[in-house]
């Protein structure tokens, strides 16, 4: 069954075109791509989506409509989701209108509880059965606006989406004006943070963390699982590659020390300096101090050794939920 699955995030749109089998959970990827549309610029401040990061998200749709098309892929078979920034907006109709237009296919401002259920299908679906990563999961997807955690085997047992994307917390506290600023491109955060400010990410990440424990058994997982562009990028950084490559990212096993060892490499460096590692995409040069600081905070939270990390996530369930449907 032919699929097209679209995720659009806070930071990012992606795209996934793949022959999928329900029966026997076989995947054949035919185009999978992302592009960093930062739809979610301003949202945290102003409640709206910023006309100009609407435009930028259309010309992403635009062009994965083209790929949809050229796939034949239907509209029964695509299915749209968007995440936390769209779901926050004030104008999200501007949003969904626009969509239609171009797609055909109306977005899907799905709750933080879908959300993190397909990204749970996503990244689990190849684990199942592995002795040497053994159930219970712990399912983190740490996005641009928000930070998804679920734990479960086969199925979910428990949810929760909190706001500490990468996004959300570097407008909320690396904002231009705590500290210098120089050499950031014009980018408006501080660069590199200061120590203020990163004690008041963590305070943010450890709150929230707190209200995830109330709902969600972390402490019974087994194994963690990190998803979506901060974790691969730390992941890519840690592994030393010369270039992002997915397939030596994908199910690597990062130890706490090393995600450590990045966190700290990321917040000391200049804008310039992060921009010239080699995994580094250029949209998530300014955001990824936050997502590191994300990702450390919940291994040491947990007391997690190590992270698995998964190139399969929200848009891969995105696809066996479309899948499911036709």
């Amino acid at each position: 069954m032919r699929v097209a699955a679209i995720d659009c995030g806070t930071n990012s749109i992606r795209l996934l075109v793949a022959d999928l089998d329900p029966d026997t959970g076989a995947a054949v990827d035919l185009d999978r791509r992302m592009t960093i549309v930062r739809l979610g610029q301003g949202v945290d401040r102003t409640g709206r989506l910023a006309p100009e990061a609407l435009e930028r998200t259309f010309a992403a749709c635009r062009e994965y409509a083209e790929v949809i098309r050229a796939h034949g892929v239907t509209p029964e078979r695509t299915r749209f989701v968007a995440t936390s920034a769209s779901r926050d907006a004030e104008n999200r109709d501007d949003f969904v209108r626009g969509v239609v237009e171009i797609l055909g296919v109306e977005p899907e401002v799905i709750t933080g509880d879908e959300e993190a259920r397909l990204s749970f299908t996503g990244a689990t679906h190849e684990l199942a059965g592995r002795d040497h990563l053994p159930g219970p999961y712990l399912v983190v997807d740490i996005g641009g606006g928000s930070t998804e955690f679920v734990v479960g085997d086969d199925a979910v047992r428990a949810a929760r989406s909190v706001d500490i994307g990468c996004v959300r917390l570097t407008e909320r506290h690396l904002s231009r004006g705590g500290g210098s600023s120089t050499g950031n491109g014009g980018s408006g955060v501080t660069d590199p943070p200061t120590a203020e400010q990163i004690a008041a990410i963590r305070a943010d990440v450890a709150a929230a963390l707190d209200l995830v424990e109330r709902t969600v058994p972390l402490a019974e997982a087994r194994t963690l699982v990190g998803l979506a562009g901060s974790v691969t990028t730390v992941a890519g950084i840690a592994l030393e590659l010369p270039a992002y490559d997915s397939e030596a990212i994908h199910h690597s096993r990062i130890p706490v020390d090393r995600v450590a060892a990045v966190t700290e490499r990321l917040l000391t460096a200049t804008h310039d300096e992060r921009a010239a590692i080699p995994v580094m995409h250029p949209g998530r040069v300014d955001v990824i101090g936050a997502g590191a600081l994300v990702l450390q905070a919940i291994m040491e939270r947990t007391g997690a050794r190590e992270v698995v990390v998964s190139e399969h996530d929200i848009l891969d369930g995105i696809g066996w939920s479309a899948a499911e449907r036709g």
